[in-house]
């Protein structure tokens, strides 16, 4: 036990968490915490805003499982957290926030800047904390740790006042322990194989808790030992390898669309970590029925009008999932109708890939975007209606290369979670995929990803609107209005952050200027302008008329 001040021991508890790198803006009252950072191994990654640092803590904490750390000012800098808290409390990330705060033991300043951040994190995190005393810090990290990453997992809030930060202490660090997950009962596995092995017609989905990082063996070995075909909900995209011949889609859309078809013919679909902040990527009750529903999943599902499962796993998904292929392998063959459906699901998604329209429709754009990316490639997507069509489209072969938010949805999250995901995969290929709209909310982070010297290909999706809402404007037989903007030159405003720029200019060279920006290395903005048109003809006219037959 040696005596330090509370930022060195704020400092030493987080490199005891084995934490390498902190996102973020400090402030005047986290300059301790700052000299403090400038003597340990943790690397500080400056930002251009706090809610891009939140974005990047949160993709840190999604592909790891291991949170990620944000670090801001009080006041202004923290509010400026609330976005990203609420990304990584829906989406289930695990994320630190900290921030700064006047003294607590003097009030030299009245009440300037001062707001009450942790009331204000309260609703959005599974704990938030003032520090009121430097010999508690080591104990309050490691607690924050071990809630952060217990399921369901998610973001907590740590606030440091200046003077707590400043003041010395003796204190010793906390060692992390193992943590176990609580197994399923045997009577409930049991259960829920005998209702898979009573199903004609067994169908799987996987929800965004399956698409954790520690389930990707667990999840792909149960696929192919029991042999049920499966489909996934936007967040549980990848979770198991896409090309498997038992996948038949992705839900991104509640009803209609292709893969519903093999839904429909359902007479049971288990649900692997099923998370209701998503839309329902199918419904219930009186739409379905006859068919049941299990769940299996870290904690009780969430009861919903749309969701309400007749049986329950609840336990350690791997563990579940792996004692359940015990109990059915070699029992189950594969439905024949099921697996009919597969090629014609597949075929309509793939309908359009090599459209030679321009500007480019958004199937061939998805069709490129697969071309030059390779199985290991992260695609980081922002939110638009480009979102439902790499959802439908894009195939993914290993898990966690589509990074996309169907829990907020935020717009402004595609740059800065790229940004991230490069940090931690400096020798993959990594995209960011964001509309012009999005895009623009936290372009500044460009600056971000020059300094720091990476090698990132930003693709900018062009129509001069604000596309999804102006769809569901259209869809809903609202005018045309109030959702268009004009855009930089996107060239010059990147060579402006010292990047690269390339505007595409036709369909043939959206591939040749996407593999050119990757391997000529730095960051490389494309611009691409997109003909939206297909948003009605195909999601709407298409899937509604083909259910009128």
């Amino acid at each position: 036990m040696t005596r330090k001040k509370g930022s060195d021991l704020l400092v030493a508890a987080l490199e005891n968490e084995g934490v390498e790198r902190i996102f973020g803006i400090p402030g005047e009252e986290n300059l301790d915490v700052v000299e403090s950072l400038r003597n340990s191994k943790i690397e500080l990654v400056l930002t251009r805003h706090e809610q891009a640092a939140a974005f990047m803590a949160a993709t840190h904490g999604r592909l790891t499982g291991r949170p990620g750390v944000c670090l801001s000012t009080l006041g202004p800098g923290a509010l400026n957290f609330t976005t990203g808290a609420a990304y990584a409390h829906l989406g289930a990330m695990p994320m630190l926030m900290i921030t700064g705060q006047k003294p607590i033991k003097t009030a030299r300043q009245a009440r300037f800047q001062v707001v009450d951040i942790v009331g204000t994190m309260r609703p959005l995190t599974k704990m938030t904390r003032q520090i009121i005393s430097a010999a508690t810090i080591p104990t309050v990290v490691r607690e924050a740790f071990r809630i952060m990453t217990e399921e369901r997992p998610g973001p907590a809030h740590l606030e440091l006042p200046e003077d707590i930060a400043a003041e010395e202490a003796e204190a010793d660090l906390v060692p992390p322990h193992p943590i176990d997950r609580p197994v399923a009962p045997a009577e409930a596995l049991d259960r829920i194989a005998a209702m898979i092995l009573a199903a004609k017609c067994p169908l799987i989905m996987i929800g965004a808790a399956g698409s954790r990082p520690r389930l990707i063996e667990p999840l792909s070995d149960f696929i192919r030992r029991t042999r049920i075909p499966f489909f996934n909900t936007q967040m549980g995209k990848g979770a198991v390898n896409g090309g498997s011949n038992l996948y038949l889609g992705t839900a991104a859309l509640t009803e209609r669309d292709y893969v519903h078809d093999a839904i429909d013919r359902a007479d049971l679909i288990v649900t692997i970590g099923h998370d209701t902040i998503e839309k329902p990527p199918f419904l219930m009750g009186r739409a379905a029925p006859g068919r049941k529903v299990a769940y299996i999943g870290y904690v009780s599902a969430f009861v919903e009008e749309v969701f309400f499962p007749d049986a329950e796993l609840v336990g350690d998904i791997g563990a579940s999932v792996t004692a359940l292929a015990d109990r059915l392998e070699g029992k189950l063959t594969p439905s024949d109708s099921i697996l009919e459906l597969r090629q014609s699901i597949l075929d309509h998604l793939n309908e359009g890939s090599e459209d030679d329209r321009f500007p480019v429709t958004p199937q061939r754009l998805v069709h490129d975007v697969r071309a030059v990316l390779p199985d290991d490639g992260i695609a980081c997507l922002d939110n638009g209606m480009y979102k439902i069509w790499f959802a439908r489209s894009f195939r993914t072969h290993i898990a966690n290369t589509l990074l996309l938010d169907n829990a907020l949805a935020t717009m402004g999250a595609g740059l800065p979670s790229a940004i991230a995901a490069k940090l931690l995969h400096p020798e993959r290929r990594v995209m960011a995929v964001c509309g012009d709209g999005g895009f623009m909310m936290n372009s500044q982070e460009m600056e971000t990803a020059v300094r720091l010297k990476l090698d990132l290909v930003v693709l900018v999706i062009v129509d001069s609107a604000y596309g999804m809402i102006r769809w569901k404007q259209a869809v809903d037989h609202f005018p045309d209005f109030g959702m268009t903007f004009g855009n930089p030159d996107f060239v010059a405003y990147a060579r402006a952050y010292g990047a690269e720029g390339h505007l595409v200019d036709s369909v043939e060279s959206l591939v040749p200027v996407l593999e050119k920006a990757f391997t000529d290395g730095g960051v490389q903005l494309v611009a691409v302008p997109i003909d939206y048109s297909e948003n009605t003809r195909v999601l709407v006219e298409e899937l509604r008329n083909r259910n009128k037959r």
